[in-house]
């Protein structure tokens, strides 16, 4: 008797693939512009104005960097969870639930391509 395994087809893995890497391609655009936005020292021409104006305008600024910083590092990890499903694709493991050992469900993929949880094992989790 033969040891099959189940997993997804070559085509199908080729499709998720192609899905990941267009999202990794969004994904660092994103990241280059949240970059960007907290790297870049932002002076709306504000030196004229009242220093209450000012003050209020800096914290401001610093919360936006800060809350940029944060979406930066979500946006880092959002792109090396898309790089590990490819390896995971390279390795033909792609969309097998590491709980399960079920495949998961392709819509699901589609929907979060780096998954590695079926809803059935998400839910036996909560």
């Amino acid at each position: 008797m033969e040891d099959t395994k189940i997993r997804y087809s070559d085509k199908q893995l080729g499709e998720f693939r192609t899905i990941i890497q267009d999202k990794i391609d969004q994904a660092q655009k994103d990241l280059a512009l949240l970059k960007s936005a907290y790297m870049n020292d932002h002076n709306n021409g504000t030196d004229d104005t009242s220093p209450t104006f000012k003050a209020f305008e800096e914290g401001s600024t610093t919360m936006s960097k800060e809350k940029n910083m944060q979406l930066a590092i979500r946006q880092e990890k959002f792109i090396r969870d898309l790089k590990n499903a490819l390896i995971r694709i390279e390795n033909k493991t792609y969309g097998i639930c590491r709980v399960t050992g079920k495949l998961i469900n392709p819509e699901r993929l589609k929907l979060v391509p780096h998954a590695t949880l079926s809803i059935e094992a998400k839910n036996m989790q909560k």
